[in-house]
């Protein structure tokens, strides 16, 4: 690829499937948490993009249009747990940068959620609430968000059924 003006970037590209396996699956993974917390949003995608000429393609995790926001993937993880931390943290990134909010949100606290590693595998942590008694808490392993209930809440008024006709 040339380029003609120092100041002109190269187009991103789609990352083709199978080209990065262990991303793939984190972000298939990731991917579930999104369509678990926010059903209205089309699945995140990898996108390249070839800063330098002559330098390896940096990878970015983006919204379906291809906007992202954040560092790249940083090169060669080692392990699938490696991959999905930082596939995790890339998507949030651009989710809570591109669409302005804060993402994933704990549905007991509202609060927006971190990337742990427990017992050496990625997980969404907590702040929990100022309240005493309520500390902080993993609230659900990456990937695994759309396995949550949401907490009964014996205060809340039910909905009255519609009537039919």
């Amino acid at each position: 690829m040339r380029y003609h003006s120092p100041f002109r970037r190269p187009e991103p590209r789609p990352v083709a499937e199978g080209e990065h396996p262990l991303w793939d699956e984190a972000l298939a993974a990731v991917n579930r948490d999104l369509a678990a917390t926010l059903p209205e949003q089309r699945p995140l995608r990898l996108f390249a993009v070839p800063w330098e000429e002559g330098e390896p393609e940096q990878v970015y995790v983006a919204l379906a249009n291809g906007e992202w926001h954040g560092n790249p993937l940083w090169s060669g993880p080692d392990t699938a747990a490696g991959a999905l931390e930082a596939v995790a943290e890339a998507a949030q990134e651009t989710v809570t940068e591109r669409l302005w909010r804060a993402w994933p949100l704990c549905s007991e606290h509202d609060l927006g959620m971190h990337v742990r590693k427990v017992s050496g595998r990625p997980s969404w942590w907590c702040a929990g609430s100022a309240a005493p008694g309520d500390p902080a808490h993993i609230r659900a392993a990456v990937g695994e968000l759309d396995t949550l209930r949401r907490p009964h809440r014996p205060n809340r008024k039910r909905r009255e059924p519609r009537p039919q006709g």
